[in-house]
């Protein structure tokens, strides 16, 4: 596999996981927190599987293997990684608040039953 197969795959890994997350914040807010949770689940699966790639990449480097250069692509796959933990994070926070909400019957209930 080649050095930007590797990268694109941090990119597309952390963008997807970005998405999860955000779907998961918007399940939510629809009082569907059993969505909300699976949708963290494979937010955290691709955050893995991104980080693996990351790992191995430094370990590459370590163990002195072939050096890569720092490139325009690798930048916006690290970002990309760097963003989707950050908004994990970030939306964790917001499904518990609205796991709050709704137990106190301040969310409306809109799930679909």
């Amino acid at each position: 596999m080649s050095y930007e197969d590797i990268i694109m795959g941090l990119i597309v890994k952390g963008g997807d996981a970005r998405g999860k997350a955000l779907l998961a914040v918007k399940a939510a807010k629809e009082n569907d927190f059993e969505k909300a949770d699976e949708l963290m689940k494979e937010c955290g699966a691709l955050l893995l599987e991104a980080h693996e790639i990351q790992t191995d990449m430094i370990q590459d480097e370590i163990n002195g293997n072939e050096s890569k250069a720092v490139s325009l692509l690798m930048v916006h796959g690290q970002d990309h990684l760097m963003n989707a933990l950050t908004v994990k994070e970030l939306a964790a926070e917001f499904i518990e608040m609205y796991r709050v909400l709704s137990e106190q019957g301040i969310l409306k209930e809109t799930k679909e039953r």
